[in-house]
């Protein structure tokens, strides 16, 4: 049988094919995924499961002219493949690659950059509105969301306004009853019953807000599809589509482990198998050592919650949701929610650790500052994949947190140099902080330490001398301190640096800089986030208000955007990686 994918281009080679082509086509394309992701790795069941309607849309809709808009983005892989980008496929999410998500600089057809969720309806409704604007009546405006998105904050508001305004937005939930965990809440139950023809017509929360509701239609149905688009195609005004999609569809694990699935690595496309990696060999990964101290911590302290922003299985809170269910939570894609949730329950006494990605965290910055901060409530937040986290790219690296969190009053920053120091800082916080903190570490595997050992608590405020030298002082902050006692290991003129780690950005330790100061020629710093207003500028800002002229070199991630990679890469590229410390370190001179 004559291949129809090779044959596609652009969304106009696709236009020209018959209607009954198109499942042939739907599965030449779920199989190209799979024999790519297989090998590369990458998020598999988003895409697998809107197969047929990435097809549908692309086939009834003028797109690049139609907008369309994917959230979240790694729901696109066949959106990508069938828009030019087939032949480069392999290189998603590799450095110099194809981003994983959508994005505007890559293509035409990426309507709009999603890498974070809940943005398409605003994202849409903008362009329709501009579109209206310009007397452009006809074109048609296509937010494509999952259900665990719809459930965020935002993505209300943009259909609070869509719902009041007559620009042509159509808004299609893929409703799949799972983001990267299983969806959760009031409007999951909801949907659920609507999907069962358990609620009447008359009752329907989308009617309400004033748009026409079709659906719910099955979502691998190109019958259906096409039918139900074309029709909304030709009406004006905002319009809500309701498709039902299984999350993996076509290869029978991911189907049947959604969670597992979401990114499950590399795999054996044949048995749909994931090759195995021999964990017990291997340091914990900084997540399960959060996830496995949090349930043993609660298990003492019967005042200890959890909080995650739909992410149980990523920050590892699932341990303690197992372990402790009434006091765990998944409040779903609300980061906003789980931040002033945190300082409710704060008020009342509670310990909470509000686990948070730290990229997600800027979503909930003026909760932060205003719900807890001002407020001074000791609000635990655990910034998971700090730093650089690799392939996802830029949308999802935790570079800015330091910058972003040291100019809030009473908010204490910490990162840990590794996983025993994070075991550490979890304990010393329950014990009873003056203020909230926020700790900060990587995505990954820690250094190996024997991490499960009595706990200690942590010395409030104090830095920590790694290495004695003379002349040039390294002061590092987090798990790059890693990095620079590997690049100075063998080094000829190692014992020319000290190094500290600074184990608390905030408050900095001005006793041990004021030492370090008067008593080396130079000092260097090192940071896995942003140089501009981060960690090395701080401590620039100390020597300058005291009157110390010592040369100070900042190194850190640059004042731009990093692309996808994997984090030795982008490390490279930053200079803060082993081989680039160490040429840095070999190039002074007692």
């Amino acid at each position: 049988m004559q291949s129809l994918l090779n044959s596609i281009h652009t969304p106009a080679d696709l236009r020209k094919l018959s209607p009954n082509q198109l499942p042939q086509l739907a599965a030449e394309l779920r199989a190209f995924i799979i024999d790519v992701v297989s090998v590369k790795g990458g998020h598999l069941g988003a895409s697998l499961g809107v197969i047929e309607l990435t097809i549908a849309l692309h086939y009834v809709f003028d797109t690049p002219a139609d907008p369309l808009v994917w959230d979240v983005g790694h729901q696109a892989y066949g959106h990508k493949i069938l828009t030019g980008r087939r032949e480069v496929f392999a290189t998603n999410r590799q450095q110099g690659g194809i981003s994983g998500f959508p994005k505007r600089a890559e293509s035409e057809y990426d309507a709009f950059g999603t890498g974070h969720s809940s943005t398409s309806i605003s994202a849409a409704l903008g362009m329709a509105i501009a579109s209206q604007i310009k007397g452009e009546a006809d074109k048609n405006h296509i937010a494509v969301i999952g259900d665990a998105s719809i459930a965020s904050g935002m993505a209300f508001e943009g259909l609070n306004h869509a719902g009041v305004n007559s620009a042509n937005l159509l808004v299609v939930l893929n409703d799949n009853a799972i983001g990267i965990d299983p969806s959760v809440g009031a409007l999951k139950h909801y949907l659920t019953q609507v999907k069962e023809g358990k609620n009447p017509r008359q009752n329907n929360m989308i009617k309400s807000l004033n748009f026409d509701y079709t659906g719910p239609i099955d979502g691998h149905d190109f019958t259906a599809l096409i039918k139900e688009l074309e029709k909304l195609k030709r009406k004006k005004g905002p319009k809500f589509l309701h498709v039902i999609t299984t999350k993996g569809k076509g290869l029978k694990q991911a189907e049947e482990d959604q969670v597992k699935y979401h990114a499950p690595g590399k795999f054996d496309k044949l048995t749909g198998e994931v090759l195995a990696i021999a964990e017990d060999s291997l340091p914990p990964k900084y997540q399960d050592v959060f996830g496995l101290t949090l349930t043993e911590l609660a298990a003492q302290n019967d005042k200890i919650v959890g909080i995650t922003p739909a992410m149980p299985s990523g920050s590892s809170m699932k341990f303690m949701m197992d372990a402790f269910p009434e006091r765990a939570i998944d409040v779903g894609i609300a980061e906003q929610h789980a931040v002033t949730l945190a300082a409710g329950m704060a008020t009342q006494g509670m310990v909470v650790y509000c686990n948070i990605y730290s990229t997600f965290l800027q979503r909930a910055y003026d909760q932060v500052i205003h719900d807890v901060a001002l407020q001074n409530l000791p609000v635990i937040f655990c910034l998971d994949r700090a730093g650089l986290v690799g392939e996802d790219g830029a949308t999802h690296h935790g570079v800015f947190d330091i910058a972003y969190l040291s100019c809030i009053p009473n908010l204490i920053i910490f990162a840990p140099l590794n996983e025993t120091e994070l075991r550490n800082i979890l304990y010393t916080a329950q014990l009873g902080l003056p203020h909230p903190i926020a700790i900060r570490y990587p995505r990954g595997r820690g250094e190996g330490t024997d991490w499960q050992r009595p706990f200690e608590a942590v010395e409030f405020g104090k830095a920590k001398q790694l290495k004695r030298g003379t002349g040039i002082a390294i002061i590092s902050t987090g798990t790059i301190g890693n990095n620079i006692t590997k690049a100075l290991d063998g080094l000829p003129n190692a014992d020319a640096f000290s190094h500290w780690h600074f184990g608390f950005v905030k408050p900095l330790d001005e006793n041990a800089l004021g030492h370090i100061f008067e008593s080396h020629q130079a000092v260097i710093t090192i940071e896995d986030g942003v140089i501009s207003g981060g960690f090395g500028q701080m401590v620039t800002t100390f020597a300058q208000r005291e009157g110390y002229r010592q040369e100070i070199k900042t190194l850190g991630v640059p004042d731009a955007f990093i692309e996808h990679g994997s984090i030795a890469e982008l490390q490279h590229y930053c200079g803060i990686d082993v081989i680039s410390l160490k040429d840095i370190f070999s190039a002074y001179r007692k």
